[in-house]
């Protein structure tokens, strides 16, 4: 099968991904060999290129926002349509799986991380980690959903976001412009600051309620925020636009450091720091149910599979106003 593949050692003057052909994925016990429609490409695909996040693999097919058709293996038909996502799989075991935390496993499975992914014709997947996809849906409009979308509502929740809120959104790409439809449904204000024209415009026009640049305080106190994007010094200014009492969700599995910050004016008054971690498959039900029932239908750019480098680049430079797609 032809796939976009990460080697070690790389060379900083050729693309990071090669693109050329490896064995198709054999199938396994518990497993369904899948024939992929599209796959979303995610900032934390960008991190594990960059190697922001240390290699676990060599080679690597990244990719984790899968939308595949089921070509062989047992527990579902051949043929049906299933998204994937990050989390590839639990141990079921370990003392947070025994507490229904499996987004913290001990033992995790990371598609397109620690297993190749789907930046590919054909990938593997565990048969339990894959989540059927209704017909409302199509293919490259679902792929963004499988990470993008699932992670952004799993912040909304460990921010403990309630109805009619002001909530924050620090940093707009993908993720933040799919939750911004979920805040919109629960009837909440939404404050938006962000680098970019382009990110910005899109804010408006998915109806936030104020929109500044990066660094920018939202005019009013807010409930909440979520920060979505790499850097400590957006979750300060996050921290510094909250009431007491007030949730900073952190959505990035990579953060540089966090830069010293008065106690007394921005934590005290009990304001929180939470990070958000993984996902589990709760979240990722709920969520595409949610998407279903309110027609969330994200902006995205098709790439090609001989494309892969440019979309990762895009991603990068922030040239894409919502998602990126490949389809091989």
């Amino acid at each position: 099968m032809k796939a976009a593949v990460l080697r070690a050692p790389r060379s900083a003057s050729t693309p990071p991904l090669l693109i050329g052909d490896i064995p198709r994925p054999q199938l396994q016990d518990g497993h369904v060999l899948l024939r992929v429609l599209a796959c979303g490409v995610c900032r934390t695909d960008l991190h594990i290129v960059e190697g922001d996040l240390p290699p676990l693999r060599d080679p690597l097919v990244p990719g984790h926002q899968i939308v595949g058709e089921v070509v062989e293996g047992a527990g579902l038909p051949q043929g049906s349509r299933v998204g994937v996502s990050w989390m590839g799989g639990v141990d079921g075991d370990c003392a947070y799986c025994r507490r229904g935390l499996e987004n913290l496993c001990d033992r995790p499975t990371f598609t397109g991380y620690t297993v190749d992914g789907g930046y590919a014709e054909y990938a593997l997947a565990r048969t339990d980690f894959t989540f059927p996809l209704p017909g409302g849906l199509d293919d490259i409009h679902a792929a963004p959903l499988l990470c993008a979308g699932i992670i952004g509502f799993r912040s909304l929740r460990v921010a403990g976001i309630e109805r009619g809120e002001r909530v924050g959104l620090f940093g707009f790409g993908a993720s933040a412009s799919l939750t911004i439809a979920v805040l919109k449904h629960w009837k909440c204000e939404v404050y938006v600051a962000t680098r970019g024209e382009s990110h910005r415009k899109l804010a408006v026009s998915l109806g936030a309620a104020w929109v500044g640049k990066a660094g920018e305080k939202p005019p009013v106190e807010l409930d909440r925020a979520v920060t979505f994007a790499p850097s400590g010094e957006v979750v300060v200014n996050a921290l510094a636009s909250l009431r007491k009492g007030g949730v900073v969700a952190i959505n990035a599995i990579h953060l540089d450091r966090i830069p010293a910050f008065d106690y007394d004016t921005l934590l005290w008054g009990e304001r929180q720091i939470r990070s958000v971690a993984n996902m589990t498959r709760e979240d990722a039900r709920d969520f595409l149910k949610v998407a279903l029932e309110i027609g969330i239908r994200p902006r995205v750019k098709v790439f090609s599979l001989e494309e892969a480098n440019e979309a990762l680049q895009a991603i990068k430079n922030e040239t894409v106003d919502g998602a990126a797609v490949i389809v091989p």
